[in-house]
């Protein structure tokens, strides 16, 4: 292991008051960013340009040399939306579509309306990825299909146009406290926001206890694992501590391709319905998950906050 990378995960470790569960081998993790270039509220005193900025400065200080951004190309309206794109072209990380106004499959008026928000995603993507495989598809809300006929004719859709699924293993759920946090910040709640914070990082070491257990029942093995967060004034500010505890408990940081390569990936795309692939795998093999620590709870929730 490189010595700068050693000396980040000892200076995490030290950083933490409750240090991340730790995994015994490591982990392999791919980060990926929703809804670039605008996520939930914008906090007063933050830009959207400066939100993707935060971003990158996190990812290359602790060595995500590939986040791979998922592009709702409906909200790239202005001067500055669109170059939040190019910056983050600009650092090296790669962009996906999300769908240009993120319609969920179930949703949809029909499977062709579905069709169509995906085909007017692709401009603002394609454009800002020219000569580089951009085909990678993130369902909104992780949604896939939950009828047959949905979940089928977009997979054959998909195939036919040369389109891969962007799965999800891991999320800490960051969206849920987007525009609490705005508002917060509006009235100054300090309090409120150090409530938000605390128990979102709690959150995040139950989900990294979680993201092991679970994966060693469906799979019996540790899978390479693929991270969600979005792009939004909360991630921004939290983003440094998570990966903090990424850190700690092991991570290795890999791109969307190598986590992908797993068959648990393959595997995941006969099932219908949403949710991370573990879960989903679970839920249609018949494995039994209610024995396992909670997934991410909120004592108090984020929509109550500051209103």
């Amino acid at each position: 292991m490189p010595f700068r990378r050693l000396l980040r995960r000892a200076a995490a470790l030290l950083l933490l008051l409750v240090p991340a569960p730790a995994l015994a081998a490591g982990f392999d993790v791919a980060v990926t960013v929703d809804d670039l270039p605008v996520h939930g509220a914008l906090p007063s005193g933050m830009s959207r340009l400066a939100i993707t900025q935060d971003h990158i400065a996190a990812f290359k200080a602790h060595g995500v040399t590939q986040a791979f951004g998922f592009v709702n190309g409906a909200n790239a309206t202005d001067v500055e939306t669109r170059a939040a794109l190019d910056v983050w072209r600009k650092a090296g990380h790669p962009l996906g579509n999300h769908a240009a106004t993120h319609l969920n499959i179930d949703r949809a008026p029909s499977l062709e309306a579905w069709i169509a928000d995906v085909q007017a995603g692709e401009p603002a993507v394609a454009d800002r990825m020219k000569g580089q495989d951009w085909r990678y598809l993130r369902f909104p809300n992780l949604s896939t299909g939950a009828t047959r006929e949905r979940h089928d004719g977009a997979a054959a859709w998909l195939k036919e146009h040369g389109y891969r699924i962007a799965h999800v293993t891991v999320s800490f759920d960051d969206w849920a406290y987007s525009d609490a946090y705005a508002r917060c910040v509006a009235r100054n709640d300090q309090a409120a926001i150090k409530l938000m914070e605390d128990q979102y990082l709690r959150g995040v070491d139950d989900a990294l206890v979680r993201m092991q257990a679970v994966s060693q029942k469906v799979y019996g093995r540790m899978i390479p694992q693929v991270l969600l967060t979005h792009i939004g004034g909360w991630s921004a500010r939290m983003l440094p501590q998570v990966l903090d505890r990424l850190d700690a408990a092991g991570a290795h940081y890999v791109t969307l391709d190598e986590a992908q390569k797993d068959p648990a990936y393959a595997q995941a795309e006969q099932w219908l319905g949403g949710d991370g692939i573990m879960e989903r795998t679970a839920r249609n093999t018949g494995v039994d998950l209610s024995d396992l620590p909670p997934a991410l709870s909120k004592p108090v929730d984020p929509k109550g906050l500051c209103r």
